[in-house]
């Protein structure tokens, strides 16, 4: 862990606001390619360290935790038209940046880490962000699968963003997970998002426009998201192939 955070603090918390670089590539000098941040990745950041302080008794990792908290709080963290927003980055999605901003990932929601943000950087709009992301998301019904798109614009009734593939791809896929395990247990919604991505029971990335899967995902790490939703929903036990896992050598 104090490698992994070593590394966050020399090469990623390079920004002035207190919040990450999102993009690193090992392969090329600088090693920074773009110095937006990314609204999730940060969250997971503080999420980690908040856990780690409180299981380790480290202050410092706490003290960590609030500062970026803090700064996501800051810099984004919006209202608008009425809803508080999470912006994936502080620059390029807002009303100003962009004709059909703001524009949102509803991936970007980690609904079990918003208490533990509020708890660090004190504010009722934590809980109004996890409100409104989960009323966004009952909205979000693209295509003939009733989906959300990884990119979503609000600039008036929710739709595609200008811009990106119109599609619930490897980003969304992580959407009924983090609803689940921050204790979202909405039927409709769960349902709707499990039959959606899936092709013969199985995740999928697919195209929105068309309703027709791209990419099938077999893999055990995908697989679980439906095998947890199921659990969720209807009490339906994880098979044993999702108890264990063997990484691709």
């Amino acid at each position: 862990f104090e490698q992994i955070w070593y590394l966050t603090r020399t090469e990623l918390l390079l920004r002035d606001d207190g919040l990450a670089v999102w993009k690193w590539d090992p392969n090329v000098k600088p090693h920074v390619t773009d110095t937006n941040n990314a609204s999730d990745g940060d969250m997971l950041i503080a999420y980690a360290l908040a856990l780690a302080g409180t299981a380790w008794k480290r202050e410092d990792y706490i003290l960590a935790a609030s500062r970026m908290a803090q700064a996501l709080l800051a810099e984004t963290v919006v209202r608008s038209a009425g809803r508080t927003l999470l912006l994936p980055g502080s620059e390029g999605f807002t009303g100003t940046d962009r004709d059909d901003g703001p524009v949102v990932n509803p991936s970007y929601w980690i609904y079990e880490a918003i208490p533990v943000m509020a708890a660090l950087a004190p504010s009722d709009a934590w809980k109004q962000l996890s409100e409104d992301g989960v009323a966004l998301l009952k909205t979000m019904q693209f295509g003939p699968r009733k989906l959300p798109a990884e990119w979503v614009s609000l600039s008036g009734q929710p739709q595609p963003a200008q811009g990106f593939d119109a599609e619930f791809a490897y980003n969304a896929i992580r959407i009924p997970l983090y609803l689940v395990r921050g204790g979202v247990t909405d039927k409709a919604l769960l349902t709707r998002l499990q039959q959606g991505m899936s092709k013969d029971g199985v995740p999928a990335t697919i195209d929105l426009t068309t309703g027709r899967p791209k990419t099938v995902l077999p893999d055990p790490g995908y697989r679980i998201v439906n095998d947890v939703v199921a659990c969720v929903l209807d009490g339906t036990k994880l098979p044993g192939s999702a108890l264990q896992f063997a990484p691709a050598l």
